[in-house]
């Protein structure tokens, strides 16, 4: 009879053995289901956020529509192409031949509307500054001196700038180009 109550004794230990087993096998699916559930959690949030992000790009894309002022990119392009050459080396050719352009960018400029954010008197007095500056570089090609003509380009793209900081708002997100 011992070895009987030693086998009920030993099958009360395997009973209580397999039930942690099972205890624990169950806790271990819980905690599957629970980590399922956050990396579900976070996948929705990541898709919520990408969301977000994607409407955010909208309206930045929107903004920058906003903040284009097409006539200060044209003159800011001939402006470039005039000014660099003589600052890097000494060259005024590209600023000979691009004078008269330059006075046509100014003048398509100063007659296009402005935009809301630079619609102002100091902004105009500006515009009617570059374009004398303008005017003022195409006579001094016309007369030849290269004096002249450099001192006046000088200023021209000093008075450029000028406007640039007006419509960026003192130095954020403009000049791909080194000075």
């Amino acid at each position: 009879m011992l070895n009987l109550l030693k086998t009920e004794e030993s099958i009360k230990k395997e009973e209580q053995e397999v039930e942690s087993i099972y205890i624990f096998a169950q806790t271990i699916v819980m905690k599957k289901y629970a980590l399922l559930i956050v990396v579900l959690a976070a996948m929705v949030a990541a898709c919520n956020t990408k969301k977000e992000q994607t409407n955010n790009e909208v309206a930045d894309t929107t903004q920058v529509a906003l903040n284009e002022w097409k006539e200060m990119d044209a003159y800011h392009m001939l402006m470039a192409e005039a000014f660099h050459p003589y600052k890097d080396s000494s060259n005024l050719e590209p600023a000979k031949l691009l004078a008269a352009d330059l006075v046509k960018s100014a003048e398509s400029w100063i007659n296009a509307p402005l935009p809301e954010k630079v619609n102002n008197d100091e902004v105009k007095a500006k515009l009617q500054e570059l374009k004398a500056g303008s005017d003022a570089l195409a006579s001094a090609v016309a007369g030849g001196k290269t004096e002249e003509i450099s001192s006046t380009l000088t200023s021209l793209h000093d008075k450029f700038h000028e406007l640039q900081e007006a419509w960026y708002g003192g130095g954020e997100g403009h000049h791909d180009h080194k000075h």
